[in-house]
């Protein structure tokens, strides 16, 4: 007996490869429809691959006809006239469709951890996350009026072998190995969760065509929630550097100099974030975030090492950075 049939709108990002790869080895029938630009992570060749822009929905009626999927997952949808731009075209066609939010949609700064699904959601900071907020509302109503099947999806921090969770990525490493510090928010303690996406991708896997999912919202994150200041030091032990330097530099600091890192940590970044993921176990039961960040890091540098055209040092961020360190070294 076949898997269930899947069209995964997107399909080449840090998160959405992974859970291609998954849903494929799980028997699933997954389509990927995306507009078929160069680059992004490669899927296996066993998926149908179609090509239209989401956006333009004359074209995407073109390249999907008739066709029905048992769930529909969008990767990039981030505000409310695009999700419900979903709701009008994919009614009728599905019978699950899965929004990709965000955890940092949660109340922020948390008034109690562990993070569960019945935390309010609320960030002041960040517009990002407001919008994913107005997505939510928006398809929570079309549950309830139209009995539109969805089922929202939160990830916190999801990484690949591509991505260091520090601002400027390659930048912080190319920082560390030229003897520069690097800037951390907060005196470093806050916990962040930090997740790897094949890991997720399980979680994730196990909710497709599931009708107990319907009308819910669940958080899929790692269990491991080390301070900056750990994620500083393995990403250095990682890169091979012994005297890492740190310059602690209060969010809102860093938020007077470049409004857009700044919001992404008031918003985000600079709050402890825990997670429960007993909610998705309910289902899945058999979900556990395996990749700890300590191995994690050591596969991403190596990718770096065997990419080097992807060692890239922001030069402005680099200069703000030395701007910042000046002024806060202690």
């Amino acid at each position: 007996m076949s898997g269930p049939s899947v069209l995964f709108i997107g399909g080449s990002g840090v998160i959405s490869a992974a859970c291609v790869r998954e849903a494929v080895e799980q028997g699933v029938d997954v389509t990927v429809l995306n507009r078929g630009t160069t680059g992004g992570r490669p899927i296996p060749e066993s998926v149908t691959r179609l090509q239209a822009d989401v956006s333009d929905r004359s074209a995407l009626a073109d390249v999907l006809g008739d066709r029905r999927f048992d769930v529909v997952v969008n990767w990039i949808a981030f505000t409310p006239d695009q999700v419900q731009a979903d709701v009008e075209f994919f009614a009728g066609r599905t019978r699950q469709y899965v929004f990709i939010s965000s955890a940092s949609a949660y109340q922020t700064p948390a008034t109690h951890l562990p993070i569960t699904e019945s935390t309010p959601l609320k960030n002041p900071y960040w517009q990002y996350s407001r919008d994913k907020i107005a997505c939510e509302e928006l398809l929570m109503t079309a549950y309830r009026e139209q009995d539109f099947p969805v089922t929202i999806v939160r990830p916190s921090h999801t990484y690949d072998e591509t991505k260091l969770p520090l601002t400027g990525g390659w930048t912080a490493v190319g920082r560390m190995r030229a003897g520069k510090p690097i800037i951390i928010t907060g005196d470093g303690s806050s916990l962040w969760t930090i997740t790897h996406s094949r890991d997720f991708a399980v979680g994730f896997t196990g909710l497709l065509d599931r009708a107990e999912a319907i009308g819910e919202a669940f958080t899929i994150t790692s269990d491991e929630a080390p301070t900056w200041n750990a994620i500083a030091q393995e990403i250095a032990a990682a890169a091979g550097v012994e005297d890492l330097q740190i310059v602690h530099v209060p969010a809102d600091a860093i938020a007077a100099v470049d409004a857009d890192w700044g919001a992404a940590l008031l918003g985000d970044k600079a709050n402890s974030s825990v997670f429960d993921n007993s909610k998705v176990r309910s289902l899945v039961p058999w979900y556990r975030a395996r990749t700890p960040y300590r191995q994690g890091v050591r596969e991403v540098i190596a990718w770096y090492e065997s990419h080097p055209e992807a060692q890239v040092v922001d030069e402005r961020l680099d200069a703000l950075m030395d701007e910042l360190a000046e002024r806060w070294q202690v």
